[in-house]
């Protein structure tokens, strides 16, 4: 987290746009929110849930593994999508094992697609993590429905969020969810040395 933090700085600093936070998970989305005073932060699954809502009623996450399911779950609460999740299909497979066999990789995220539309009743896809970039546009032409890769989704609500901030101002609320913390306790607890 000091990490990201320190990097969600820098970016302000420099001037950039926009910064994204690399993981499924959305590791330190709120707090980076925080902080940043005019800098749009956002992050896949967040950007990802937003758009499949708008694709579909109901959307499927394809992870890797099992164990991701607890935070995803948690992350899908905190945003309200709850009710639009259909499921969550595991395909047996690591981080670094999504681009080592990219043809079996792309077997089983079809056949755990599949099985997300007919048993689930999923109407979008989700591809769980940011090391599946580079499969969707064959899944849904095979599949026949919307499938997000996150890391693309990412980046483009990233651009509409900059858009919205430098057309119409509308930028993150930083009076009660996003309120910074207090400068004396940044200068108290030594904050400002992390970034």
């Amino acid at each position: 987290m000091p990490k990201i933090l320190k990097i969600i700085k820098e970016a302000e600093k420099e001037n950039f746009d926009a910064a994204i936070i690399g993981c499924f998970y959305d590791p330190g989305l709120r707090e980076s929110r925080e902080i940043a005073e005019k800098l749009v932060v956002t992050a896949p699954a967040e950007a990802s849930m937003h758009i499949a809502v708008t694709l579909g009623q109901r959307f499927s996450i394809i992870v890797g593994a099992t164990k991701g399911i607890p935070l995803m779950r948690e992350n899908v609460i905190k945003y309200g999508f709850q009710d639009h999740l259909a499921s969550f299909q595991p395909i047996g497979m690591g981080v670094l094992d999504l681009q080592m066999d990219p043809e079996e990789t792309k077997r089983r995220i079809v056949q755990a697609a599949e099985k997300a539309i007919e048993q689930d009743g999923a109407e979008v896809i989700i591809l769980g993590c940011t090391h599946q970039f580079g499969f969707y546009q064959e899944l849904q032409s095979t599949l026949g429905v919307p499938v997000i890769d996150v890391a693309l989704a990412a980046l483009n609500y990233a651009e509409f969020l900059v858009d919205l901030r430098n057309k119409h101002g509308w930028y993150f609320n930083k009076k009660n969810e996003y309120l910074p913390p207090p400068q004396e306790e940044i200068e108290s607890w030594k904050l400002s040395d992390l970034f």
